[in-house]
C-alpha cells in the first residue's frame, strides 16, 4: 500500500469552498472578519484561528491578521478582544465599549476592554512552521515582545491569588458566551433592578423579535435576551471601572478562573517558550515558573468528588459545577497526566451513546441546560473540535483524533460553513460562511493523514 498525497474529490471541494467564504469575509485592509453583517469587526481568537487556516495557503495574509492585532495591544500588554473597523457606520458599537477611557488603551484604535483566549502563540507557531528557518527566526522576532508582554501582563493583572491561574472578568473573555458555567455565575451575582423588571414585565419576549441578531440568525440559536441583557451589565460595570482589574476584582461583577481559557494558556506558553528558544531568547521568570507549575496549577482545576474538571468562582473560591465542554479542554492543554487524558477520552466516546452523532457537543446531552441549536449550550463548534483533535493527537490518541476529524469535515461538507452545528443531527445553526470554520477545515484537511490507496 502506498499513501497518495491527494485529497479527495469531497475534501477538495471542501477546500475550494472554504477559500471562498474567507475571500468573501476579506475587508479591502485585507482583514478577514469572523462574518459579514453580524461580526464585521476583527476578533481576537477568531482571527487567530483564521491564520492557522490561512498559514497551510497564505502565509502573508496569514501574518497580517496577527500583525494587526497585535498592533491595537494597549499598552499594558492586553490584547483586546475586539478591534473594530473605522468609519460611522460602527459609531455605536465603538461607543459601546469606549476603550478610549482606560488610561492604558492604544490611542491609535478602538477597542475592546477585555480579552479572549490567547490563541496567537498557537497561530504564530503555526504559520513559523510553514517558513524557512531565517524566515521563521525573522518572524518570531517581529512578534515575540508583543505576546510575551500579553503573557506578563496576564499573570501580573489576572493572576492575583498566585495560582497559576488567571482570572476573567467577563463572560465574552472566554469566548463561550453563554455557557451554563458562565450564565449560573452570572445569575448568582446582583443583577441590576432594570433587568428584574424586565423579567418581571415579560419584556424579553417583546425585544426577542427586534434584536439586532435577530436580522441575521434565529433568535431562539443565540443568546435569550435575558442573557445578553445580563452580558451587557456585566461590561457597564467594568466601563464604569475604566476596565481597570484592580479595581474591578475588589467587587467583580463576574470573576472566574476559567477552565478553557486557563488550558489554552497553558499550552501557549509552551508554544512561547518554544519560539524564544528558537529565536535565543531567555523567558522571564514569571513565566518560566507559570511553565513548570502548569499541571499542578491546572490540578486545582480537578473535582475529586466529581472527578471532572472545572471552573472555580474567584469570589468564593468554589467549583463551578455546571457541565459544558470546557471539562475536555485539559486535553489541548498537554498538561494532564495519560491516565487522566484517557478518561477524558472516554467521556468522548460516551456521547455516543447519548444520541450525539456529530460530537463534541458544547453541552452534555444529558443536562438539564442542553439546547442543540442554543449557541453555547449544546451546539458543536467546528473551534472546540480543533482543539480537541490537535490535544488527542499530541497524547497519541490518534484513532480518536481521526474519526473526529472525519465527523467534524461531514458537518462542513454536508451543510456548509455555519457558526456552529446541532450535535444531534448536524444541522446548521448560526450564521452561514463563518470564518474559523471555513479556515479550521483547511487546516484539518491540509494536516490529515494521507489517503491509503
Amino acid at each position: 500500500m502506498t499513501k497518495s498525497l491527494l485529497l479527495d474529490t469531497n475534501n477538495q471541494n471542501i477546500l475550494a469552498a472554504a477559500k471562498q467564504v474567507l475571500t468573501y469575509n476579506t475587508t479591502s485592509e485585507g482583514i478577514i472578519i469572523p462574518a459579514q453583517g453580524l461580526y464585521p469587526h476583527q476578533v481576537l481568537w477568531d482571527s487567530c484561528f483564521i491564520a492557522i487556516g490561512l498559514s497551510n495557503y497564505n502565509l502573508k495574509l496569514a501574518q497580517k491578521q496577527i500583525l494587526t492585532l497585535l498592533k491595537a495591544q494597549w499598552l499594558n500588554g492586553m490584547i483586546p478582544n475586539i478591534v473594530f473597523s473605522p468609519g460611522l457606520r460602527y459609531w455605536l458599537d465603538r461607543h459601546i465599549w469606549r476603550s478610549r477611557i482606560a488610561p492604558q488603551s492604544n490611542p491609535n484604535f478602538a477597542t475592546g476592554g477585555i480579552t479572549q483566549p490567547p490563541m496567537l502563540a498557537e497561530a504564530v507557531v503555526r504559520i513559523g512552521n510553514k517558513l524557512t528557518t531565517s524566515k521563521r527566526k525573522q518572524w518570531y522576532r517581529s512578534v515575540y515582545p508583543a505576546l510575551l508582554a500579553y503573557h506578563e501582563w496576564l499573570y501580573i493583572e489576572r493572576d492575583p491569588k498566585n495560582r497559576g491561574l488567571v482570572t476573567l472578568i467577563h463572560p465574552w473573555e472566554t469566548g463561550l458566551d453563554n455557557t451554563p458555567p458562565l450564565i449560573a455565575t452570572l445569575r448568582h451575582q446582583h443583577e441590576p433592578r432594570w433587568i428584574n423588571l424586565v423579567t418581571r414585565l415579560k419584556l424579553d419576549k417583546l425585544a426577542d423579535h427586534i434584536r439586532f441578531d435577530a436580522k441575521y440568525v434565529d433568535y431562539r440559536q443565540r443568546n435569550s435576551t435575558i442573557e445578553a441583557l445580563s452580558l451587557y451589565a456585566a461590561l457597564r460595570r467594568l466601563r464604569k471601572q475604566k476596565y481597570n482589574t484592580q479595581r474591578i476584582l475588589e467587587k467583580p461583577p463576574f470573576a472566574i478562573e476559567d477552565l478553557t481559557y486557563n488550558c489554552i494558556l497553558i499550552r501557549a506558553n509552551e508554544l512561547l517558550s518554544e519560539i524564544a528558544k528558537t529565536i535565543n531568547e531567555t523567558l522571564p521568570p514569571l513565566i518560566k515558573n507559570r511553565i513548570i507549575r502548569a499541571e499542578s496549577s491546572l490540578d486545582q482545576l480537578w473535582d475529586n468528588d466529581q472527578s471532572e474538571y472545572f471552573s472555580r468562582n474567584f469570589t468564593w473560591d468554589s467549583f463551578i459545577r455546571e457541565p459544558s465542554i470546557a471539562a475536555l479542554l485539559p486535553l489541548y492543554s498537554g498538561a494532564v497526566s495519560p491516565l487522566r487524558a484517557l478518561e477524558l477520552v472516554k467521556s468522548i466516546t460516551s456521547f455516543e451513546n447519548k444520541g450525539v452523532n456529530f460530537p463534541v457537543p458544547s453541552v452534555p446531552p444529558d443536562s438539564s441546560w442542553f439546547k442543540p441549536m442554543g449557541y453555547w449550550q449544546g451546539p458543536t463548534w467546528i473551534n472546540m473540535n480543533w482543539l480537541i483533535i490537535d490535544g488527542l493527537k499530541r497524547y497519541g490518541f490518534n484513532r480518536q483524533a481521526e474519526l473526529l476529524t472525519r465527523k467534524t469535515l461531514d458537518l462542513v461538507g454536508n451543510n456548509g460553513f455555519y457558526e456552529y452545528f446541532n450535535p444531534l443531527n448536524g444541522n446548521p445553526a448560526g450564521i452561514a460562511n463563518f470564518s474559523w470554520s471555513a479556515a479550521l477545515a483547511i487546516d484539518l484537511i491540509m494536516n490529515t493523514k494521507a489517503t491509503e490507496l
